[in-house]
């Protein structure tokens, strides 16, 4: 099968913990091309969820990429234990590290992809020294922590310049945002630029997790780049 234009990733963050296997059968079942999980410390985020093991457990039941993103300090200590529970997108926070780049690298280096995510309050600029380095930078369209809040509009924006920075210096680089995002404001996003569109709880607090999955493929529409 092809690849999709716009990839949905569903984030297991506004899942049902006790049912957490049915809700990666659920993704998987609606044609998602991701699952988004979100790993937080209590420390960079106000809120703790899992670590290394359940993701190994969960890489048990899907072939599906498995899109990590850590919401953690100090992420150059974990990278590698997650990478061998099965991440195979490890994405951490440009503003909880100092050495962005060599870490970039050292993901690479251990055989996954490597990703950026930027804080609403970071500029797309501060990434201009990197953004050759970077298989897949994350916008939050959210003030990152806890799923089901409303989508920030200057994401719109801040994706617009992304778009621009990965068109201009490394198409191959995916564009991804997270935070906020249902049936009504996908195509919006898309047409900023994303090509890959985290969802939470418009996935798991919908009745009906198959058909939210492909509602939202159905409302992203085509891409305009």
């Amino acid at each position: 099968m092809a690849p999709h234009a716009v990839k949905i990733a569903p984030s297991l963050l506004s899942a049902d913990f006790s049912r957490i296997a049915d809700a990666v059968a659920a993704a998987e079942a609606g044609g998602a091309d991701y699952i988004h999980l979100d790993v937080m410390d209590g420390r960079f985020v106000p809120n703790l969820t899992w670590g290394p093991k359940i993701i190994g457990d969960l890489r048990k039941l899907t072939r599906l990429t498995f899109d990590v993103h850590l919401m953690i300090v100090e992420p150059e200590r974990y990278v590698d234990e997650f990478r061998s529970a099965g991440a195979d997108i490890i994405t951490f926070h440009y503003e909880a590290t100092p050495h962005g780049q060599r870490l970039l690298h050292h993901i690479r280096s251990i055989g996954a992809r490597a990703g950026i995510s930027i804080c609403p309050g970071t500029p797309v600029s501060m990434l201009e020294d990197l953004i050759e380095d970077i298989d897949l930078l994350l916008i939050m369209s959210v003030n990152p922590g806890f799923g089901g809040q409303e989508f920030l509009e200057n994401s719109i924006k801040k994706l617009r310049e992304a778009r621009a920075l990965i068109d201009a210096r490394n198409p191959r680089c995916e564009l991804e945002v997270d935070g906020g995002i249902h049936p009504g404001n996908i195509a919006r996003v898309v047409e900023a630029g994303a090509r890959v569109v985290v969802a939470g709880a418009a996935v798991f607090a919908h009745p009906d997790p198959i058909a939210a999955v492909r509602e939202l493929r159905d409302h992203a529409g085509a891409p305009v780049h």
